[in-house]
């Protein structure tokens, strides 16, 4: 790592074994982006007089350009953090989440949710459990009345708004999921 690396231990002795691990770790962050400026590491420890349930907490303050990232591990119903080494481990493992997910924000690879189709309801067979939707851009697209939860098919009348889910059909599109909007 090419920045210096801070560690501190609160309400424990320093460790070389738990040192050498966090160094080992903070090593590979550059794996996962490369403009790390600063790494800030404390490994704490429960009030030293606590014996039973010792669960250690570990934090980390990472800089990168444009974005500091800060990592609280703390998770009192988590007992396998009475190891310090399980307790660093998933703390780095949140870390490199989110340095993935900054590092692909600045490449301007951030996934972008595409908005359902939208359509209106154009036919309705109530007796025999499916209807019709017009979508502007794809044309008609046949439902059945399980395709709308919530037993909403009674509720839909022609000329209603939706949003939908469809796939193809033996003869055309087929929604899968039909939801009014509104």
């Amino acid at each position: 790592m090419q920045v210096p690396l801070q560690i501190s231990f609160s309400n424990m002795d320093a460790s070389d074994a738990v040192r050498a691990r966090i160094e080992e770790l903070a090593v590979k962050l550059e794996r996962f982006h490369d403009r790390i400026t600063s790494c800030r590491v404390v490994v704490r420890a429960p009030n030293r007089r606590q014996h039973k349930g010792k669960l250690f907490h570990v934090s980390i303050d990472v800089k990168v350009p444009g974005r500091d990232i800060v990592i609280n591990r703390e998770a009192p119903e988590h007992q396998a953090h009475q190891d310090v080494y399980v307790a660093i481990r998933d703390a780095f493992e949140a870390l490199v989440r989110q340095l993935e997910d900054t590092a692909r924000q600045r490449r301007g690879e951030v996934k972008s949710h595409e908005e359902e189709p939208s359509g209106e309801v154009v036919k309705l067979f109530p007796k025999e459990g499916y209807g019709f939707l017009e979508d502007k851009v794809v044309g008609e697209v046949y439902f059945h009345a399980n395709s709308v939860p919530n037993d909403g098919f009674k509720k839909l009348k022609v000329g209603a708004a939706v949003r939908y889910q469809a796939e193809p059909g033996e003869k055309g599109l087929q929604a899968i999921v039909v939801k009014p909007v509104g």
